[in-house]
This record gives C-alpha cells, structure tokens and sequence, in this order.
C-alpha cells in the first residue's frame, strides 16, 4: 500500500512564535516520532510551509489576521528546530494560503492509497489540505493523528475533527 505522511506547517511561529501555542509546542515530540516511524517503514514525507511575504498584511489572509508569521527568510519560517533535520530528504512545499493544491496534484500522480497528516493548525490548514486530499483521491483513506495536531484553541482543534470525520476523514489516534 503506497504510503504518506503529510506534516503541515510544523514552523516555529506556530509552535512558539507570533502565532504559537501551549498544545503546539506539546505536539513537537509525538510529531517527530510518528515522522521517523513512517521514514523507518518506508513511506513517503512530505513537509507543507506557510508562506508569506513582507506584503501580507496588504494580503486578504493579512488584512483578516493581522500578525505577521511565516515570513519567508525569517525564523518563524523555518521547521522547528527538532523537525528540521527530520526533513532533510524529504520534499517540502511552500504554500501563500491554507491548502496546497500542489500537495493535492502529486498525492494524485503517485497514487496513495493511505495519507495521514499531522500538524498546524488543525482548524485551518489540517483540515484544508485534509479536504483537498480527500476530493483529489476520495477512495484513499485520508487520516488525521489528533495527537499530533493543534487548533488555534482546543474548541476549535476539536470541531475540525468532527468535521472532518463527517466528510470521511479518520480522526481516530492510533489507526
């Protein structure tokens, strides 16, 4: 079974920078782990990186929140420093918005049967990639590991969960 594991913008500035939070910091370690583990079991890894530029607050997303993160070049933009060597050798995307329909286009070339995702933020970027992946191939199983990933608030890490598990999407942790 062709395997992926998705890492979305696992970058400092939503861990411990403009944007981050308690629960994101807690995830860094149950993230790394799940990453070696589908590294050692030969999957493919794939990192997702907000990214913006000195123009955002002029841009839609800037103007509706109005701090600044990920800026490319800055150190908010980078991998977390834990997540940073994990990386090496994998593919990683930048994306301006929430979903990446690059993500979505090769997860479609190469056929994955199994994708699972873990990362920031759950109740924006998880569950939009989660969405685009699962209408770009709605017959894969499309997971999302609750232990590793952080909404903006738990209320909110939680109501994307529900919804994604009403569009199809496994939320259970441990499958």
């Amino acid at each position: 079974m062709k395997k992926l594991l998705v890492v979305v913008d696992m970058q400092k500035d939503f861990i411990d920078g403009a944007l981050g939070t308690e629960e994101a910091v807690k995830i860094v370690g149950p993230a790394a782990e799940k990453i070696r583990k589908a590294k050692e079991q030969g999957a493919d890894v794939v990192f997702t990186k907000d990214t913006h530029h000195k123009d955002y607050l002029m841009t839609q997303e800037g103007r509706k929140l109005p701090v600044p993160h990920c800026v490319k070049g800055t150190e908010g933009w980078e991998l977390d420093g834990s997540l940073k060597e994990l990386a090496k050798g994998c593919r990683i995307l930048e994306k301006p918005t929430f979903g990446s329909m690059e993500l979505a286009g090769i997860a479609r070339e190469k056929e994955y049967e199994e994708i699972e995702l873990i990362g920031l933020c759950t109740d924006i970027c998880v569950i939009s990639n989660a969405m685009i992946l699962k209408a770009a191939l709605p017959e894969a199983v499309v997971r999302v590991d609750p232990a590793c990933c952080a909404g903006v608030t738990p209320e909110s890490h939680n109501n994307a969960l529900k919804a994604m598990k009403a569009c199809q999407i496994e939320t259970e942790e441990g499958k």
